[in-house]
């Protein structure tokens, strides 16, 4: 090997440590950036969700809060349905069936919802998921959940369909979920009462055409029985449940003022240990259905 190439060899593996060193240093900033929001007075009140944010597989800190509510509330038959989960790796309930839970992904996307069923060909087999690929309308919602053989009751909804989010979920009369995360555009604060108006072909384009607001929410979602405990650092994701669950687990008032949270879009850059895979889900399924089975019986 010539010198020159040796030397173009060495600059460029400085440069991947140099590169790798500032990523790093990023997502330290970040982090000591959320921890430092979470140490605000303003969630020091012990009902407050913010302090138990965390993320595992979620996207933000959701998996904490997720885990957090149910600590409270409890669970039934640890069941939960997700629209919108992407390539699988990065949701709101994937999390969950390491610990037991099983329930039904419904994704939009036929390239993603193939590489789920390649990565979880186990997982899907011992009937711990469902995936369903369809995109997703006020019109065929309740069909597709019928169709996925859900129970009335199920512990917790998670909606993420970048436009028409409240109207599906209002759309939907087959189940009943104790805890609802949906997304929320943070655009708007409160006392802004905005959401769009519904469009079937409704895709996001990647600007601030999308959602509702908080107020918004706060309000339709209370005339469904459901009230609002909180939502994430990020402003993306508002949390919502049931009424007859809520007592005094939360934190009130339970409005849209007292829970905003702006958008913070570049804390989601946060990590959580190494690359997210299938392989560790796959790895453990029997041993965790076993388990499950045994708490059951």
């Amino acid at each position: 090997m010539s010198s020159a190439i040796q030397g173009f060899n060495a600059r460029m593996q400085g440069l991947t440590r140099l590169a790798e060193a500032h990523l790093l240093l990023c997502a330290q900033q970040l982090q000591q950036a959320m921890d430092t929001l979470r140490g605000d007075a303003r969630y020091s009140d012990p009902r407050s969700l913010v302090p138990f944010g965390k993320k595992v597989y979620s996207q933000n800190d959701e998996d904490g809060l997720i885990a957090e509510i149910f600590n409270r509330i409890g669970t039934t038959d640890r069941s939960f349905i997700e629209f919108g989960i992407g390539d699988g790796l990065e949701n709101n309930s994937y999390a969950l069936l390491f610990q037991g839970w099983r329930g039904t992904w419904i994704e939009g996307s036929e390239t993603a919802t193939a590489a789920i069923r390649r990565g979880l060909p186990n997982t899907i087999a011992s009937g711990t998921l469902k995936v369903i690929h369809s995109f997703i309308t006020r019109e065929n919602i309740d069909k597709l959940l019928a169709t996925a053989g859900e129970r009335r009751e199920v512990d917790l909804l998670s909606v993420d369909i970048d436009g028409n989010d409240f109207h599906v979920f209002d759309a939907i009369t087959v189940v009943d979920p104790r805890v609802l995360v949906i997304e929320y555009n943070a655009k708007f604060p409160p006392p802004v009462s905005f959401c769009m108006d519904y469009d079937a072909n409704h895709v996001w384009a990647g600007d601030d055409c999308f959602g509702a607001s908080l107020t918004f929410l706060e309000v339709a979602c209370r005339r469904k029985g459901y009230v609002l405990v909180g939502c994430n650092l990020t402003g993306a994701n508002a949390f919502f449940v049931r009424k007859d669950l809520v007592g005094d687990k939360f934190l009130p008032p339970f409005t849209a003022e007292h829970h905003y949270e702006p958008a913070r879009y570049f804390l989601t850059q946060t990590k959580s240990g190494h690359r997210a895979s299938f392989n560790a889900l796959e790895r453990s399924i029997n041993s965790r259905t076993s388990a499950h089975a045994a708490d059951v019986i």
